[in-house]
């Protein structure tokens, strides 16, 4: 009993301390927001004012920080700034923010993507310095050297009351139907567009506008070779068309899509000789048992289908949850069937691109991007916070560059940290963003002592100091 009941044996509590500071990771944020020049860039799209007027630069990095910190709203991001005004100063109105967001129209939401691209284009430079260089992914035992993933995907964004812009969605529930890329080998997202929740899956129109914004941000010593991965809203004449017509002389594009299964398809299917179908891989190289795919390209009879368009079957023996849902064709064979369209015979510098087994592996990798989609709406997008539609896409943009600031952190400084690398929103903030410290004053100078027997305490020290010996950028 004494075990269970004793433990406040002895306590005081006061409200007495000095030099407290609560979750003090807003200094690596806000130190590579200064580092990068990304407050500097910021602060050459708002206007400025005189004595009293509180750079809206800063305000709008302040949020994004409050964001990757955990806030879900502009009250809540207001009362985070109480944690940390010992180090970082007095926070902001909640009017201030709003007006901020309000200045964030569509002509500087342009100019502040620009900057994000200026930004970015520093940052990948300064990833190629890191030992191992760039982070260049590798799939099924191949390495994509210098090529740039980028996967696109929709998704919805639920909303608990009537705002500008909310629809019923596919799903049968209530909100937005947001668009977006992000890049696969740094966990960025590089573009957003904000729909209403009735948007269709596969809009032509607006995954050419979303990928236009990404390839922008994609710094263009990078552009050279790009690899575009999008779901089944991908298999569209108009996207297809687009994609191959962004090869250049200087850029290379292949993409992977998704492909709706039609009757002539099943036709060619079953066409397949049994000997076309080859053993699936694993993402690390390794076969994947009771997986298969086989060539289906020329045998269905398609028209009008983009010259030099290749399709892929895949089979696997359906599971329980897909009983309800099989074709005649699959209850009659015992396979259930899923088909991607690819432009790719061949990627320079990746050997036996070609392969069917690889190719296979390569879009299913594609997976990657529902990590993105959680993340981000961990990162303040599980729910907009405003009524007002400019208000919810300048929030939707804020969100954006928290999630810039949180990969960059991770990508830069803390790269070769045990569980750290790859870590979500809610390790980063239980490890390093909501870690408690004691600011002491001495000698002219500011310590923030960070707890001695925290864990990972270290890495938030060695991450201050990587982030302190990069560049700054003016």
């Amino acid at each position: 009993m004494s075990e269970r009941t004793g433990w406040d044996r002895g306590l005081v509590v006061r409200a007495d301390g000095k030099g407290l500071v609560g979750h003090a990771g807003v200094v690596l944020l806000r130190r590579l927001a200064d580092r990068s020049g990304l407050t500097g860039a910021l602060s050459g799209v708002f206007p400025t004012g005189g004595p009293g007027w509180r750079d809206r630069a800063v305000v709008l990095v302040h949020l994004a920080i409050s964001i990757a910190l955990g806030a879900r709203s502009v009250a809540e991001a207001g009362q985070l700034a109480w944690h940390h005004e010992r180090v970082m100063g007095p926070g902001v109105s909640d009017s201030t923010v709003h007006r901020t967001l309000n200045l964030c129209d569509a002509d500087r939401i342009a100019a502040i993507n620009r900057a994000r691209a200026r930004i970015r284009r520093t940052v990948w430079s300064w990833l190629a310095l890191r030992p191992g260089g760039f982070p260049w992914l590798t799939i099924a035992g191949k390495r994509l050297h210098h090529w740039v993933i980028v996967d696109m995907d929709a998704t919805i964004i639920t909303a608990a009351s009537k705002k500008e812009g909310a629809a019923a969605t596919w799903k049968k529930s209530f909100g937005f139907h947001p668009l977006a890329a992000w890049c696969a080998n740094t966990g960025e997202c590089l573009a957003m567009l904000l729909r209403s929740g009735n948007a269709g899956s596969n809009t032509v129109a607006d995954h050419k506008a979303v990928l236009a914004d990404a390839l922008a941000q994609i710094p263009g010593s990078s552009r050279a070779k790009i690899l575009v991965r999008v779901d089944g809203a991908g298999a569209t004449h108009g996207l297809h068309e687009h994609l191959l017509g962004l090869n250049t002389r200087r850029r290379t594009v292949r993409f992977t899509t998704g492909w709706t299964i039609t009757e002539a398809d099943e036709q060619a299917i079953a066409k397949l000789p049994e000997a076309a179908w080859e053993a699936s891989l694993n993402q690390d190289g390794s076969v994947q048992e009771g997986y298969f795919v086989a060539e289906l390209s020329g045998l269905n009879g398609h028209e009008g289908w983009s010259r030099g368009l290749r399709l892929i079957v895949r089979r696997v023996r359906p599971s329980s949850r897909h009983l309800a849902n099989l074709t005649d064709f699959e209850k009659k064979t015992g396979w259930k069937y899923s088909v991607i369209a690819t432009n790719i015979n061949k990627m320079t510098r990746v050997v036996g691109s070609h392969q069917i087994q690889w190719l296979d592996a390569v879009h299913r990798h594609h997976a990657v991007v529902e990590d993105r989609v959680r993340t981000n709406k961990a990162m303040g997008l599980h729910n907009l916070p405003s009524k007002s539609w400019q208000n919810n896409t300048s929030w939707m943009l804020t969100a954006n560059l928290a999630a810039d600031l949180d990969a960059w952190l991770r990508l830069l400084a803390l790269h070769d940290q045990d569980g750290l690398a790859d870590a979500e929103p809610d390790t980063m903030r239980f490890r390093i963003y909501h870690l408690p410290a004691r600011l002491a004053h001495h000698a002219r100078r500011r310590h923030l002592r960070l707890p001695a027997d925290w864990p990972w305490a270290r890495a938030f020290a060695t991450a201050w100091r990587r982030l302190t010996e990069l560049s700054a950028v003016t």
